[in-house]
């Protein structure tokens, strides 16, 4: 079970001290075993019949050992019929951890995680005769795995495969989802542990079997889990999990309520571990941002980017890796190890903020103002005009969002209006295969603005940070972006296409952020990469 060296590093001083007494309140109250041993009361009584329910993921690097024969066989199988290429449709921690595992063993996954008619049209033209679809869903009710399942389904069926043959289920025992595989004789159930929350889930069936499809090496990853397994569940201030919450909880109770995370090579020579920012903000926005309170995690690009190496007083940086450039913090390790090591210390973290770390009652919200103008189709079409056309954006705006004027001079007093310690996130509801490249507007609007910004695809950060937004801190402003679609998808024996749904969701979301008082801004590129180039130029211009 040997891997690489599993610790956590507070390079900075000042917070190594500030820690310490959060570190030793841990210790006292002995939460570290308590929690290897599945103690539900350590969140409080409001949070005991939740937490209840929730703490299997503990022991994941044991229970989860069976699954690793099962994985092999499948795929053994799957090849010897020529398919081998896997495409996982799933959402939040169903595809999070699964992009992480196949990112960092190297091997391909595509990933389905997205209702954008073009990405998904793109893993249609894949080879289907190859191809698996994994369909990740702990009650089969996500309205974009839905979507997916349906969609290939047809795809199959109208390509002459035996559709039931070529869809495999990661799903919980006894749900909805379970009884329809069954019913349709797909060609595999796994049932994961139903006591493990989406987010804690990497280790669990919906985190192993598409990655071990794929090729990754699953066994490895829950050895690795394995050999930092006792290390956690220790009470001492030197448990590598007591050090990073007691850290990133001082850092937060003196204003530091954001952790900037980028991801570097290790000291030991170790993978890069591809994706792992992206899966611990999951992690920790939706275990944390509830109640006004929490962490806001910012995936950056790397230690030298802006907000990064620029972080203020505002935020912590944390380097995945060894410590490079402005980190203040450095956590080291395997991934397997280190999937455990951040699940302990986020629900450390809730203990030492006084919240439920396994709830996340404000992401409901958005999905009911998506379902609900699918509804009301008419809410869709031609009941917005928007404020300005610049070129080809259109300019939307939230009650109090300037939306008057050139491009430029909007964004920069949308920008103005965050609070100076607060937070800018980019909400982009369009393709992030072939409209890769607004990911750069993270760092051009971090740079110009000096706020801390994040980026999110939707609808996948709906079920990521969407809680902290409407849970956490209320300092932030959204900035969504839309785009036209040239070519929809329909949904079989839906009354929607794909585009219909990604538009009703970024509404949707609009709206519950604009009901919690926060600015919204959304801009419609009528063209998709001409209206691009012309927002980052806008946003250039805007910093100047």
């Amino acid at each position: 079970m040997a891997g690489e060296t599993t610790g956590v590093e507070i390079v900075d001083a000042a917070l190594a001290g500030e820690a310490a007494p959060f570190a030793e309140r841990l210790v006292a109250d002995q939460v570290a075993s308590k929690l290897a041993s599945q103690d539900a009361t350590l969140w409080g009584p409001e949070a005991e019949s939740e937490a209840s329910i929730r703490l299997s993921w503990t022991t994941l690097h044991k229970s989860s050992r069976p699954l690793i024969g099962e994985i092999e066989a499948l795929r053994t199988d799957l090849r010897s019929e020529g398919v081998d290429r896997v495409v996982l449709a799933g959402m939040g921690g169903s595809s999070l951890a699964p992009e992480v595992i196949t990112g960092t063993d190297g091997v391909p996954l595509t990933v389905l995680d997205t209702t954008d008619p073009g990405q998904v049209a793109d893993a249609l033209a894949g080879d289907l005769e190859r191809t698996v679809i994994v369909v990740s869903s702990k009650s089969g009710g996500t309205v974009e795995t839905d979507s997916h399942r349906r969609i290939f389904a047809k795809a199959f069926a109208d390509a002459g495969i035996d559709a039931a043959r070529r869809i495999v289920v990661v799903t919980d025992p006894g749900s909805p989802f379970a009884e329809l595989s069954e019913k349709e004789g797909y060609r595999k159930v796994f049932l994961a542990d139903p006591n493990v929350g989406g987010r804690y889930s990497a280790l669990t069936a919906f985190g192993l079997v598409p990655a071990g499809l794929a090729g990754a090496d699953v066994a490895r990853l829950l050895d690795q889990a394995a050999s930092a397994a006792d290390s956690l569940a220790a009470d001492t201030v030197d448990n590598p999990a007591v050090k990073l919450a007691a850290a990133w909880v001082a850092a937060h109770e003196k204003g530091a309520e954001k952790v900037v995370i980028a991801t570097v090579p290790s000291k030991e020579g170790g993978s890069v571990l591809k994706g792992f920012a992206d899966w611990a903000e999951q992690l920790i926005a939706e275990s944390t941002g509830k109640q006004g309170t929490g962490l806001l995690p910012v995936a950056v690009e790397g230690p030298d980017s802006p907000g990064f190496a620029d972080a203020k007083e505002d935020a912590t940086p944390v380097t995945v890796g060894q410590a490079e450039g402005a980190a203040k913090i450095s956590v080291t390790g395997s991934l397997g190890a280190q999937f455990l090591l951040w699940e302990f210390a986020t629900a450390f973290a809730g203990r030492l903020l006084g919240i439920n770390p396994f709830d996340q009652p404000d992401v409901e919200a958005a999905k009911k103002a998506a379902r609900s103008l699918l509804d009301n189709p008419d809410k869709l079409k031609g009941g917005e005009e928007p404020s300005t056309v610049d070129g080809a954006v259109e300019v939307f705006g939230s009650d109090g969002v300037a939306t008057d004027g050139k491009l430029a001079d909007i964004l920069r007093a949308f920008f103005d209006s965050a609070p100076e310690t607060g937070y800018i996130a980019v909400q982009a509801y369009l393709d992030r295969l072939d409209d890769a490249s607004t990911s750069i507007l993270r760092g051009e609007i971090a740079k110009r603005t000096g706020r801390q910004t994040t980026f999110g695809w939707g609808p996948r950060f709906l079920h990521s940070t969407g809680q902290y937004h409407k849970g956490g801190h209320q300092n932030g402003v959204f900035l969504q972006i839309t785009g036209a679609v040239e070519q929809d998808l329909d949904v079989p024996d839906r009354p929607y296409t794909l585009g219909v749904l990604q538009h009703a969701q970024a509404l949707g979301d609009g709206q519950v952020l604009a009901e919690h008082g926060r600015p919204v801004l959304r801009l419609h590129l009528t063209d998709r990469a001409a209206g691009l180039a012309e927002l980052v130029r806008a946003v250039q211009e805007a910093g100047e």
